[in-house]
């Protein structure tokens, strides 16, 4: 198979929501057998190795299968569309145009003359959970200290990302008439007064630390989802806020703490939805770098994470594509940086 026809087979797979999750991960299990590779690991997610006893493993790839799915689009989402430089279908762009790439680069290297090998990791559920990331972190499975990511980037290499603090804060108040809302408490205002005092710590405390390594160079504050009350004429009785920080490596135990202090003094229920820290690698493989404003799976792992994968960036978008030149491109970046590593 070249690289197309992998791409095809993987836009194939309905793996909206992880429906066709067995079938993708038996084809990848069976293609990578092809290559010598065996299965240390495997459920709804897969860990593959091609090292014999007491080789060492250098690097490894991660990967997720499962895909968000799109509305109106104007090709069949799951079979691949070739039209001029476009390779359109669902995935194409996230992530499976990197998977496609790291099983053909696989095909084209000869690991009986490196040194080291390397390890395969194709995981489920990253778009709503993380579960499938989560599982294997859980198992405590020896990764190699350098992994490529291969979600898409456009061929620019990202080596850290910034971190995700998601909050859900509950506000219990006393329902009265509106006409005197001086005999109740409003769940909707106590939110509003907690916005408010956020805002302003956020403001005077956190936005002015900056760290110019990430693009967007300090840590940003967006309260996305507002619930409560149950009418014009009522004092409301319930109110509930759902808000983010995404973080650079700083402050973030500070944010935490301030929340947490905060829903104390109004007696608000809170819910910690995410935690997850910024991180920045030290990797001398690149000219240039970036550091990715998105959390991924590298964020749950340790050592030196090269988030790289194939473009343009239009993930989640109708008509998702990877155009073919940045395809070939990966392709010749995986192959590059495996034998860097394993030499």
């Amino acid at each position: 198979m070249n690289e197309v026809d992998i791409l095809e087979k993987l836009v194939s797979f309905n793996t909206i929501n992880d429906k066709d999750n067995k079938q993708i991960i038996d084809f990848i299990e069976e293609y990578l057998k092809e290559y010598n590779f065996k299965t240390i690991y495997k459920t709804k997610a897969l860990v593959m190795i091609n090292a014999k006893e007491n080789e060492e493993v250098g690097i490894g790839f991660l990967g997720h299968t499962d895909t968000v799915g799109g509305e109106n689009w104007d090709y069949d989402m799951f079979s691949l569309t070739k039209e001029g430089d476009k390779l359109i279908g669902l995935g194409a762009c996230d992530m499976k145009g990197g998977i496609a790439s790291i099983l053909y680069a696989i095909s084209k290297i000869d690991f009986s003359s490196l040194t080291k090998k390397m390890m395969c990791i194709f995981t489920y559920d990253e778009e709503i959970g993380f579960s499938g990331i989560k599982e294997i972190v859980s198992q405590n499975i020896n990764m190699p200290k350098r992994v490529i990511i291969g979600e898409p980037t456009n061929n620019e290499a990202s080596i850290g990302s910034k971190g995700l603090l998601e909050f859900e804060v509950t506000f219990k108040g006393k329902k009265v008439h509106s006409s005197v809302p001086f005999k109740g408490k409003s769940a909707i205002m106590d939110a509003v007064g907690f916005i408010n005092k956020l805002n302003s710590f956020y403001e005077e405390k956190i936005k002015p630390i900056r760290n110019e390594d990430f693009d967007v160079p300090f840590t940003t504050f967006n309260v996305g989802l507002i619930e409560g009350g149950e009418g014009i004429n009522s004092v409301a009785e319930n109110a509930k806020i759902f808000f983010d920080f995404r973080t650079i490596d700083k402050n973030e135990d500070d944010i935490v703490e301030f929340v947490k202090n905060l829903a104390k003094k109004y007696n608000a229920s809170l819910k910690e939805v995410s935690n997850i820290k910024a991180f920045k690698c030290n990797v001398d493989l690149f000219d240039s770098i970036n550091i990715s404003p998105f959390i991924t799976e590298a964020s749950f792992i340790e050592g030196e994470r090269i988030i790289l994968g194939p473009g343009p960036i239009n993930a989640h978008e109708k008509n998702e594509y990877i155009t073919t030149d940045s395809f070939k491109k990966t392709i010749d970046q995986y192959i590059d940086i495996i034998k860097k590593t394993c030499k």
